[in-house]
């Protein structure tokens, strides 16, 4: 059973070793060029897309989801005291 499961991870770490070294195969070939008119229909999509980013308005508020439940007392995020460490020699 020790032999079964030993030779079981060396098989399991090799497999990635193994996987870097096969040939590249490209399971998808290259599109075939575009006509004209794909091409032009590719552009109108494209101009449509940059104009409805630029209708997006700036995001200006706090992303703060909590923002409201918080008073304006409280401060936002405490940084946590760091602990003194002593340095060099014991100091005897």
């Amino acid at each position: 059973m020790r032999m079964l499961s030993a030779a079981a991870v060396m098989v399991l770490l090799t497999a990635p070793a193994y996987a870097q070294t096969m040939p590249n195969v490209n399971l998808i070939p290259d599109a075939q060029s575009k006509s004209p008119e794909e091409k032009e229909q590719d552009a109108i999509k494209d101009r449509a897309y940059r104009e409805s980013l630029k209708k997006i308005p700036d995001a200006k508020a706090s992303s703060d989801p909590w923002g409201t439940v918080r008073s304006a007392d409280t401060p936002k995020a405490a940084a946590p005291a760091k602990p003194k460490t002593k340095t060099g020699a014991s100091g005897q």
